[in-house]
């Protein structure tokens, strides 16, 4: 990303207006999304139910797009990218797998055909979001890999064993998170970590002023999650290989010091 790019304070009135003046088109659906927003802030203070009404909505229309892609094809470019990164960090069959935020397995059907049965767990704050999920496994013919989906309220991972997964994902998480989840989840993902486990995580960065758009995307300096994840003993880095590829938002790994 530029550093043009990284500066940007999409929550400023000067940045919308220049937005709104290149990009006309885009008002009409902006003002929609804005109105929606209005409406289930007023019905949904907390931030997990708030956005578990945004993707019902979403989901309602089209579970490709409530997961963040444009089209089908988009849909597989997206999952695949997250799929061969993992493969190229070493991602083995006999590894187990927590995905958070696994919405309707855009790239969890294919963690999924690799992993050994029973080795892949997705959860996800959105019920709509998982019956798409479900869809998405029956089309793939995955069934006998016994994957776990399951709905959560929140990422204290309570439900899940201590030391258990190799791999911990998060895709296009933390980018419609506040801090306080973020911390949660880093308060308790150290637990559910196996010796040599780390956690990848997407966010959005900003090297300018933190902000955020309508509750819905949170742009976070690479500093802060760093020095949050430390806060909580874990170890993390900016993960450079991830920046070139053709997606918009950073990656860090989180791993358990030795």
């Amino acid at each position: 990303m530029s550093a043009k790019t990284l500066l940007k304070n999409r929550s400023s009135l000067t940045h919308k207006v220049r937005y709104a003046v290149s990009n006309p088109a885009r008002i009409a659906p902006y003002l929609k999304r804005t109105a929606r927003d209005s409406w289930l802030r007023l019905k949904h203070p907390d931030h997990v139910a708030y956005y578990r009404a945004v993707m019902a909505s979403d989901a309602g229309r089209n579970p490709e797009a409530a997961v963040g892609s444009r089209s089908h094809e988009r849909w597989l470019a997206l999952g695949e990218m997250q799929f061969t990164y993992l493969m190229e960090h070493g991602l083995r069959p006999d590894m187990r797998m927590l995905d958070i935020g696994c919405g309707n397995l855009r790239a969890g059907w294919r963690f999924i055909a690799h992993l050994d049965t029973g080795n892949y767990y997705g959860i996800d704050i959105s019920p709509d979001i998982l019956i798409s999920a479900k869809k998405t496994l029956a089309t793939y013919e995955l069934q006998d890999k016994l994957p776990h989906l399951t709905i959560t309220q929140d990422l204290t991972f309570d439900f899940l064993p201590d030391r258990h997964f190799d791999v911990v994902h998060a895709h296009s998480v933390f980018s419609h998170s506040p801090l306080s989840v973020i911390d949660e989840c880093f308060r308790h993902v150290g637990r559910i970590l196996a010796p040599g486990g780390f956690f990848d995580f997407t966010f959005d960065r900003t090297e300018g002023t933190e902000h955020q758009v309508l509750r819905e995307d949170f742009y976070y300096r690479t500093g802060t999650l760093l020095a949050l994840a430390r806060k909580h003993g874990l170890e993390a880095r900016f993960m450079e290989d991830w920046e070139t590829r053709p997606h918009g938002q950073s990656k860090i790994r989180v791993t358990n010091p030795a």
